[in-house]
């Protein structure tokens, strides 16, 4: 992107799968848009910290890679080219005439509409509170599996207890010598039958539960572990041989400029119009983690849906007096291609 001013219809914040789709949505419908995302590179949390991860739960595919779906999406999205400005964060966002202004680094952008698709807004790992781990982290402590070849042959544990924990043990089970998953209770948070087959893991040997247990404290040198301590509630330690600790406590996330534009907001979530994805300012939408509403569904098929409704909700905006004689893109095609 080389024009430090442009006009499009639509400015989509956030180039995660859902912002992506946004994307596709708005080209089916002949609206032009430009998605803007302060990471260098599309895909959001799934593009930044976990590219390999499995997903289980898109439709159509029974397994897909994070990155293979971003992949998917951008080509999806392809044909109507999209303009992108990546590794900016959106700054301002301000009125200006019938639309908004969208201030993105050096970059200054006029559109007509803006849908937030931000996920959780700005990330970063929770980090547990063991003491030293600062000088193993990105050696032998990772708060995120870009490549599980990484770990091939080695002893890893995880600790947690979320779908990041309960996923990743499962993925890699498959490539590591050794996997063990600390958790100070045996019931995970995670996805039903994702949990089932850890357990079935576990019953085989393939993969062992230290429960009940939490992280108490590690060992090595020179940026190497080779000890993972872990305490059960009474006070009682075990000590496990270990080349590598991933520890998943979620992420701490911040709205960061978001929380400026005048959204009404409850408990770090905009609050939607569940009909349109419509938020509390004309003109702009929320898609995806980042909005709320009375039944949300956290899940990245519940954002494509948000999408779809927030794109069809802009045209209608848009063009009142435009006919839209709506298709299914089985009978219509993709009218760009």
């Amino acid at each position: 992107m080389s024009d430090p001013v442009f006009d499009t219809e639509i400015a989509i914040i956030g180039a995660g799968p859902v912002g992506l789709f946004a994307a596709f949505q708005a080209g089916m419908l002949g609206l032009s848009a430009v998605v803007i995302d302060a990471l260098d590179f599309p895909g959001g949390q799934c593009g930044a910290l976990y590219p390999e991860k499995p997903i289980y739960d898109i439709p159509g595919y029974p397994r897909i890679d994070a990155q293979d779906l971003v992949a998917r999406l951008a080509e999806q999205a392809a044909p109507f080219k999209p303009r992108y400005l990546l590794g900016r964060q959106v700054t301002a966002l301000q009125p200006a005439g019938v639309g908004w202004r969208v201030v993105a680094g050096d970059t200054m952008v006029t559109v007509r509409a803006v849908i937030v698709a931000a996920g959780g807004g700005a990330f970063g790992p929770n980090r547990p509170p063991l003491q030293g781990i600062a000088a193993y982290e990105g050696k032998s402590v990772f708060y995120l599996v870009r490549r599980r070849e990484d770990f091939r042959g080695k002893h890893v544990v995880i600790a947690g207890g979320g779908d990041s924990a309960v996923d990743w043990a499962l993925s890699l089970a498959e490539v590591a010598a050794k996997v063990m998953v600390v958790h100070r209770r045996p019931k995970f948070r995670a996805a039903p039958e994702s949990e089932r087959r850890l357990n079935e893991l576990a019953g085989g040997g393939v993969v062992e539960l230290v429960i009940p247990y939490q992280l108490h404290g590690i060992d090595g040198a020179n940026g190497q572990i080779d000890t993972v301590v872990v305490q059960d509630l009474d006070g009682g330690e075990r000590r496990l041989p270990a080349d590598v600790l991933l520890p998943f406590f979620g992420l701490s996330t911040s709205l960061g400029p978001i929380a400026q534009f005048g959204l009404d907001l409850e408990h770090h979530h905009v609050i939607v119009d569940p009909a349109t994805c419509a938020t509390s300012v004309a003109g702009i939408y929320a898609i995806g983690d980042i909005c709320s509403y009375a039944g949300k569904l956290k899940l990245i098929l519940t954002g494509f849906a948000e999408a779809a409704s927030a794109a069809h909700a802009i045209e209608r905006r848009l063009n009142p007096d435009r006919p839209l004689h709506f298709e299914y893109s089985t009978t219509r095609g993709v009218p760009a291609g």
